[in-house]
């Protein structure tokens, strides 16, 4: 999932996903626990984000695996800024005699720690009675892939996985006249409505859900996918964060899952 993009592509990213940042304000780092973040040092590898891209949003500054380097999560994206604030690395970290991907790993780290924060009362959630797994799928309700996804969701309960849907309108929440978009106000109906997991799921059969309005977390969860680094739906998550795929069928999440991702 990670971009390898160039400095003035990466600054218009930072900047499109500073949009929320402006709305939320730019809450104080968490570094990874046990991480050694030297206060100084951290100051300017802030300034030096904030001026690449202002209205940043800078959700953690931790130490990272390349010596002289801090491992930053902004606005969606996970980067490397060496700590006298002259460099940026935008790429994955891999321990080549661990063959792991440890850029991935800190991305699921976070993601976990964020998903946490969720309750489960701002969820849409498919659950057997007894799973032996959970997945959190931010999801649209109008996406062919949400809609093929959402199709098996028997099969997933059969398999003992359990679905828990955030709401994920591709379209965005407003659109550039700052009018709701159709998506956001269909996705506000089905979490309003009396019986959500029923009006999900006509959703994604292609039905409009009656209109309603209630006090609802869809923009909060739109928000949180930015931050989480999602660019499209579905995207599926396993119980340590990890991204599982787009798209994925039963069996297939079930390996995954067995196999720990």
């Amino acid at each position: 999932m990670f971009k390898k993009l160039s400095a003035a592509l990466l600054a218009s990213v930072f900047a499109l996903a500073a949009c929320a940042a402006d709305r939320q304000g730019d809450p104080a780092s968490a570094p990874a626990a046990g991480s050694a973040v030297d206060p100084a040092a951290e100051q300017v590898v802030r300034a030096a984000l904030k001026k690449l891209a202002p209205g940043v949003q800078i959700d953690q500054i931790a130490s990272s695996p390349l010596p002289g380097f801090y491992q930053v999560i902004a606005s969606g994206q996970l980067v490397y800024v060496s700590t006298d604030g002259k460099y940026m690395v935008n790429g994955d970290v891999v321990d080549l005699g661990a063959k792991e991907n440890l850029s991935e790993r800190a991305w699921a780290s976070f993601r976990k720690a964020e998903l946490a924060k969720v309750p489960a009362s701002q969820r849409i959630v498919f659950a057997p009675p007894h799973p032996k797994y959970t997945v959190t799928v931010f999801s649209d309700v109008n996406c062919g892939y949400c809609r093929m996804f959402h199709s098996h969701i028997k099969q997933f309960n059969d398999e003992g996985i359990a679905v828990e849907y955030l709401a994920w309108p591709r379209e965005g929440v407003t659109d550039t006249a700052g009018a709701p978009t159709d998506t956001y106000k269909e996705m506000v109906s089905v979490w309003c409505a009396a019986d959500r997991k029923a009006a999900f799921t006509a959703a994604k059969q292609g039905k409009t859900p009656t209109s309603a309005e209630c006090p609802n977390p869809v923009k909060d969860e739109f928000d949180l996918g930015v931050k989480l680094g999602v660019t499209g739906t579905p995207m599926v998550l396993g119980p340590d964060g990890m991204v599982l795929g787009g798209y994925v069928t039963p069996d297939k999440l079930l390996k995954l899952l067995e196999k720990g991702g």
